[in-house]
């Protein structure tokens, strides 16, 4: 394979993993860009997500890597998948704020982030010590079709995701340019306070950004699913990290940022991985953490605000 072949079959690669990253890191950037609060829970909500739609997806008849749909529409099985997955990893993440993080909404310090991490751990457990501990083949319901551009390979699967995750990044940014929740939401996150003086109910736009924010994780995770056939209790760690220092390089509170930094990140481990090596990976992506936060720590797009407290 040609030097020429071997950049166009990782920026496919690149672009699908970054498609990933963007959905959760948009999870990030909303909590983040209303209450300034890290949620370390969104890690597991994405993995959480991916076992929901692995049984969704088994419901309806699908094991391992065996297609046997019959007489139900892929298109309908992906529907489903994904309504259900966005629902209750939504609710859950309303159940999160709700439960844990409302109560020290008004606690000053690192209290309300270091809870986010201890129900990050609940999750992570419960999952743990109810599926196991192996890993899980999901379902591969796609169709085996494929293109060649050159020695590069184009497959279904991969188009899906990226129309999938176009679509579910596209209307969001449209919901919180243009809706009533979301030039709420945009009030909110300005300035809170003048925001609850003109009537906007803060609590409600907070839940709304966590629902929004955790069913695009669980978007996410159907997708990690789709595009590596499997999933485990472990993969929110790894994933989580990645999806975060994307929301940093693209400036985290900023909704393009975080699409943006996605991709970005999805690119550099895909080309890390095939011209450098696999297990340099990691050092690349968090090395970029660093940098960005020392030398430009608004982000490619996002901006320096002053504190809201």
């Amino acid at each position: 394979m040609t030097t020429f072949d071997l950049l166009l079959q990782q920026t496919i690669n690149g672009l699908s993993l970054g498609a990933m990253y963007s959905l959760l890191a948009l999870g990030f950037t909303l909590v983040y860009g209303i209450l300034e609060l890290i949620n370390f829970s969104h890690f597991n909500v994405f993995m959480i997500g991916s076992f929901v739609s692995l049984f969704v997806l088994q419901s309806f008849g699908l094991s391992g890597q065996e297609v046997i749909l019959t007489g139900v529409p892929l298109a309908g099985v992906l529907l489903v998948a994904f309504v259900v997955t966005m629902a209750f990893c939504g609710g859950l993440g309303v159940v999160v704020e709700r439960v844990t993080l409302r109560p020290l909404r008004n606690v000053k310090g690192p209290a309300a982030m270091i809870t986010s991490i201890g129900v990050s751990y609940i999750l992570f457990n419960i999952i743990l010590l109810t599926v196991g501990a192996d890993s899980k083949n999901f379902p591969n319901p796609m169709p085996a079709i494929r293109w060649h551009i050159g020695e590069a390979t184009l497959d279904f699967r991969v188009l899906l995701i990226w129309a999938i995750a176009l679509l579910l990044m596209g209307t969001l940014y449209m919901f919180v340019q243009r809706s009533r929740i979301g030039k709420a939401m945009r009030a909110t996150a300005q300035d809170a306070e003048a925001a609850r003086m003109m009537g906007v109910e803060v609590d409600k736009v907070i839940m709304m950004a966590f629902f929004l924010g955790s069913a695009l994780a669980g978007a996410g995770g159907l997708i990690f699913g789709l595009y590596y056939n499997f999933t485990s209790f472990i993969i929110g760690f790894t994933a989580g990290l990645r999806a975060f220092t994307a929301a940093v390089l693209g400036g985290i509170g900023n909704v393009p940022g975080a699409m943006v930094g996605g991709v970005l990140i999805g690119l550099i481990e895909a080309m890390g991985g095939q011209f450098i090596a696999t297990a340099w990976t990691d050092v690349i992506i968090f090395s970029i953490l660093v940098l960005v936060l020392v030398f430009k720590p608004a982000g490619l797009f996002g901006r320096i605000a002053p504190n809201k407290s």
